[in-house]
């Protein structure tokens, strides 16, 4: 079955914002004492924000409410976003490509809303796409494959007409349980995860096979 629309995670995905992630969470954890592990770094990645902070709060054993720390996160991603957010190699190509083609796309992050249109609108990307998912859309976030079937459907594709692009575990278990195609593009973050799942592990989003799937000349 052809392949008709794109479906783009966004944090490591489209952005580096693992990176800024990290430096987030080495300071909220800094102001309690505690130290972001890579373990813990590595637990987190591809959550939605109530289970990722959960995961947060019972590895260090904190007494706190998970929305009182996910605003206090915000608050100091904000701050870091100018100096640290950069896009990913091959992003704005492949958008292009897919617009010229006619192919359309849409953002699906475990990210709120609030942060998804700060970082989004830092770039000016936010009208490239049909529309945009965060986790206030959805019931159950990633590894679930919710947001993936909600992505389909109002895409008005086949779930498996829809590939997926996804830096993380969590993020292609979404896709593959959604029947869509799922292409892992690691980062220096997420390159020990288990991609088993995926139909295509790519080098980049330059990576030439990503077109190919697409039926699109690499």
């Amino acid at each position: 079955m052809p392949l008709r629309a794109v479906a783009f995670d966004m944090d490591g995905l489209m952005f580096n914002s693992e990176d800024v992630y990290t430096e987030v969470g080495a300071e909220l954890m800094r102001r309690r004492g505690r130290a972001f592990t890579p373990d813990l770094k590595d637990a987190m990645l591809g959550l939605p924000p109530r289970e990722s902070f959960k995961v947060m709060i019972d590895w260090h054993g904190l007494d706190e409410d998970w929305e009182e720390m996910a605003k206090e996160s915000d608050g100091i991603f904000l701050d870091l976003l100018d100096d640290r957010l950069a896009v990913m190699p091959g992003l704005c190509d492949l958008l292009g490509t897919l617009e010229s083609a006619g192919i359309p796309k849409a953002v699906t992050t475990s990210s709120g809303p609030r942060l998804t249109e700060a970082v989004l609108g830092k770039f000016d990307l936010r009208r490239r796409f049909a529309f945009v998912l965060t986790s206030q859309d959805i019931t159950h976030g990633k590894p679930d494959p919710e947001i993936y079937l909600l992505a389909a459907r109002r895409l008005g594709v086949a779930p498996a007409e829809l590939m997926v692009l996804e830096d993380s575990h969590y993020g292609v278990t979404s896709a593959w349980r959604a029947g869509a195609y799922a292409v892992a593009v690691p980062n220096e973050h997420t390159a020990a995860h288990d991609f088993g799942a995926a139909a295509l592990v790519a080098r980049s989003l330059a990576d030439p096979r990503i077109r190919q799937a697409l039926g699109l000349p690499g």
